[in-house]
C-alpha cells in the first residue's frame, strides 16, 4: 500500500526537540510552539512551527509536509489549541488549511518576497482569540 503523503525526515524529530525549548520566545519572533491534543491519546503535544504571516486576529503557518501531519490533524479535531508567540501566549481556533495566496495577500514586505520561494502549497491559518 503506497501513499503520496509527505513524511518529515528523521531528523525532523531531533530538530524539533531542540527548537520547542525556544519556540515561541520573544527573542525568535519566527518561531512559534503550538500546544494540541491528541487526538486518541488525549496527550499534550508541543510542536515547534514557523508564523509566515499574520494579521490582527490570524497567524499562518507553513506546512511543508502537508496538511495530514499529526498536529495539523489534532488542532482541525479539537477545533483550535494554544500558540505561544512573542513570548504570549494565544489561545486558537477555527484551524482552516489554505492556499499560499491568504498568507501572501496579508504579509509584510519581506514575507511577499521570501514566501514565494518557500514553494509551499498548504498554509495553517489560526484565529486568534485571546491573549493568556
Amino acid at each position: 500500500m503506497s501513499s503520496n503523503v509527505k513524511r518529515p525526515p528523521a531528523a525532523a524529530q531531533r530538530f524539533n526537540q531542540l527548537a520547542v525549548k525556544v519556540a515561541g520566545s520573544r527573542f525568535l519572533p519566527v518561531w512559534a510552539a503550538v500546544e494540541h491534543r491528541g487526538r486518541r491519546s488525549g496527550r499534550t503535544y508541543t510542536t515547534p512551527v514557523a508564523i509566515a504571516a499574520s494579521t490582527a486576529d490570524a497567524i499562518y503557518i507553513g506546512l511543508p509536509w502537508g496538511p495530514s501531519t499529526d498536529w495539523v490533524r489534532n488542532l482541525r479535531a479539537a477545533g483550535g489549541g494554544t500558540v505561544r508567540w512573542k513570548g504570549v501566549a494565544y489561545a486558537v481556533t477555527d484551524p482552516a488549511v489554505v492556499t499560499s495566496a491568504e498568507p501572501l495577500a496579508v504579509a509584510k514586505t519581506l514575507q511577499r518576497l521570501v514566501l514565494p520561494r518557500m514553494g509551499l502549497e498548504h498554509f495553517l491559518r489560526l484565529q486568534l482569540e485571546r491573549r493568556t
